[in-house]
């Protein structure tokens, strides 16, 4: 019973897909074009220099305990608790939540797996080479610095580039990736900069990251969509897999919830549940394959007519033995002869004395 609900729940999410008329044509995927290219290499080279002056101490990390002696939650304390709440639009779980049922809304109305399947990849993408980058470099946070003036590098921190700024980043950016016109996409874009620009300045305010950290971020964000149409070609790929899937399995619950239930191998079906051991071992021989072929030697093909349930051993009211013999229900007297039912008269015996 739980498979067929699970069945019924999983083709009502795929119906859409199914559905007449076909996939809509006019959704345009982007290409890896020359100009996306020469902006990634940019977007690289500028990750790596921001690194480099990270590892050196440069005047980025003098600049990045300038702003956290500055204490900017402390500057303006009256925006606090507004931006305790803002800094969650850049948190991994509830920003994959929001766009996750925004685009699987698209999905359904596109009838087509693509943009939740372009989500999954740039966030895969996102996890692997910034949870990379943080443990490799382990730069502590402006909270657990050891030494003013340090860049905090290799002391076991995870803080640098800025999660929050690259999560940003990639989830609000994927709906300017996946806008079907170019007005929207300039729209989209511009919105999605503002957000991260945003989350990225609230950590700096709320002290929970560097400045350089933040920057990093951004440029970590920026190359995980530059490099997403790489990874297009994976995308139908990966939709007919999983309708495939969703095929076999539709196939698999539709075998099982129709398959007859055997019967127990040895045991007559059809005898009654107060049946003796004569009566089971008579329709045990008579449904044997050989006892079947005997009553049908020529015609293989000829049904076999079902043995019928025995007798039961409850008999009906006028048919049970009576408790007492037949005849007058009055004690036997010694002076008086017992009745008989024929009509021959009863022997009398002469007494003793009485010839």
């Amino acid at each position: 019973m739980s498979t067929e609900g699970n069945l019924a729940r999983l083709d009502r999410v795929f119906a859409r897909l199914d559905r007449e008329p076909g996939r809509p044509t006019h959704i345009g995927v982007p290409k890896m074009s020359r100009h996306r290219i020469a902006l990634l290499v940019a977007t690289l080279a500028f990750y790596l220099a921001t690194v480099w002056a990270v590892v050196i101490t440069s005047w980025l990390v003098r600049l990045d305990w300038q702003v956290m002696f500055f204490r900017p939650y402390q500057q303006w304390p009256e925006i606090h608790a507004f931006l305790d709440y803002y800094v969650v639009l850049g948190q991994r779980g509830p920003t994959a939540v929001m766009i996750s049922a925004w685009l699987g809304w698209r999905a359904w109305r596109q009838r087509t797996l693509r943009p939740l399947l372009v989500f999954g990849v740039a966030l895969l993408l996102l996890n692997v080479t910034v949870g990379a980058a943080k443990i490799g470099m382990g730069r502590l946070g402006p909270h657990y610095a050891t030494t003013i003036g340090s860049n905090e590098m290799g002391m076991g921190g995870d803080i640098f580039p800025s999660g929050h700024t690259a999560n940003a980043v990639v989830t609000w950016g994927i709906l300017a990736y996946l806008a079907t016109g170019p007005l929207a996409r300039r729209w989209l874009s511009a919105g999605s900069a503002l957000m991260s620009l945003g989350v990225g300045l609230t950590t700096v305010y709320l002290g929970t990251h560097w400045l350089s950290d933040v920057v990093l971020g951004w440029v970590a964000g920026l190359l995980v969509l530059l490099a997403l149409p790489w990874f297009e070609p994976l995308i139908p790929r990966a939709e007919t897999f999983i309708l495939s899937l969703r095929d076999r399995r539709r196939a698999r619950g539709t075998s099982v919830g129709t398959a007859p239930v055997p019967a127990r191998v040895g045991t007559p079906a059809l005898l009654g549940p107060h049946a003796t051991a004569e009566e089971e071992a008579t329709a045990r021989e008579n449904t044997t394959p050989a006892a079947r072929s005997a009553r049908t030697p020529n015609h293989p093909t000829h049904p076999v007519h079902p043995v019928h349930p025995a007798p039961s051993p409850y008999v009906i009211r006028s048919e049970r033995t009576p408790a007492t013999p037949a005849g007058s229900r009055r004690p036997p007297h010694a002076d008086r002869a017992p009745r008989t039912t024929g009509g021959t008269p009863p022997v009398r015996h002469p007494l003793p004395g009485n010839g």
